[in-house]
């Protein structure tokens, strides 16, 4: 093994459950090792003013602000643990490659703008270790949908000889696509976003564990129906979404009052394997690979592995990457790319002109 550079990817998804902390190393031809892992959970408080950030149009800049120092504060306490846990100095550590939490993404605006927190000058500062965060931005300014972001690394893991498919489920779902011929990705819609929202309404629970509670439901195939023909599923890659678009607002003007809360919740499920199951199938990808929060939701998993059938589906962990970490692992890639001056878009991915350095070098302290 050659001499491996050290990064650390940091991760803090659409859903504000926690952060996700990898330390990686990457060998000089490119092969990915990680080597540690470590998931801080975000308090409840912050956590609750972050969802409404991102739902509600009356948060303050003040608490925006205020959540921007929170964030970095976590994140260099996960940064801290996550080296100390590894035994490694933080001399060794070229660079954190940071993903912020997202508040706002809209690509489809006007003006196209995205928005990620998370005080990347406190982190530098805090750590001792260079920082390199804002990834989206750049291609947002290229023209393109600033996400997804993860295609150029999943390539990196599979061989490109046969045509694979990488399906992250987080709060919003993505399809990477890699064959011979072309590499492709874009959301495939909502993940655990709306499911999370629901139960913690209905059943005052952070989130459906296992889909124990969706299992006992029934699927309401109207409201299945009414989900499908929200325009952004008929739309054509490259597309992204989030949590400002695919909240309860979006889900209670589809007239779920009437309706049992099982029965809603069960017909998330199946939107998300719908949505996702239909783009897998349409990849024309031999395997499939699972990877984020989502895969730990039993009927989902059983749901999208019927749908897809025949269609080979084992999880991140057969490539040697844990599949809760794919996304802190594939930050902590950018960071490198960055700092190599190499690109880090997919333009086929997220639309933008041509292939784009991402991401803004924030430096250790000297």
């Amino acid at each position: 093994m050659s001499q491996l550079r050290h990064f650390i990817g940091l991760m803090s998804g659409t859903s504000a459950d926690a952060i996700d902390a990898a330390l990686v190393g990457f060998e000089s031809d490119g092969k990915t090792h990680l080597i540690c892992t470590h998931t801080l959970q975000l308090p409840a408080d912050l956590k609750k003013r972050i969802i409404a950030a991102q739902t509600r149009a009356d948060t303050s800049i003040r608490d925006v602000c205020e959540q921007d120092v929170a964030l970095s504060l976590l994140y260099a306490v996960a940064v801290e643990t996550l080296t100390k846990k590894a035994n490694i100095p933080v001399s060794k550590i070229e660079a954190i490659g940071n993903h912020g939490q997202t508040l706002l993404h809209a690509p489809e605006a006007d003006h196209p703008f995205t928005l990620q927190i998370g005080d990347n000058h406190r982190l530098a500062e805090l750590s001792g270790i260079t920082v390199v965060g804002d990834f989206r931005r750049r291609d947002i300014a290229a023209g393109g949908q600033g996400a997804p972001l993860v295609p150029a690394f999943h390539r990196t893991l599979v061989s490109q000889t046969e045509t694979a498919a990488f399906l992250n489920v987080g709060g919003i779902a993505n399809i990477s696509v890699i064959a011979p011929d072309r590499l492709s990705g874009f959301d495939t819609g909502p993940g655990n976003t709306l499911s999370d929202a629901w139960i913690r309404k209905h059943q005052q629970q952070a989130f459906d564990t296992g889909g124990a509670w969706a299992s006992i439901g029934r699927l309401d195939e109207p409201l299945l129906e009414r989900m499908l023909a929200d325009p952004y599923f008929s739309r054509p890659a490259p597309k992204s979404t989030g949590q400002d678009y695919f909240n309860l607002t979006w889900l209670e003007s589809l007239k779920v009052d009437e309706l049992a809360p099982v029965d809603v919740q069960r017909t998330l499920v199946e939107l998300t394997a719908r949505s996702a199951s239909d783009a897998l199938k349409t990849s024309g990808c031999e395997r499939a690979y699972l990877c984020g929060g989502g895969r730990h939701n039993k009927l989902l998993i059983r749901r999208i592995r019927s749908l897809v059938a025949p269609i080979e589906i084992s999880d991140t962990s057969a490539l040697g990457v844990d599949a809760d970490f794919v996304e802190a692992v594939a930050f902590a890639w950018l960071a490198k790319q960055c700092l190599d001056r190499a690109s880090g878009n997919v333009p086929a991915a997220t639309g933008a002109q041509s292939e784009r350095v991402l991401g803004v070098i924030y430096p250790r302290a000297n």
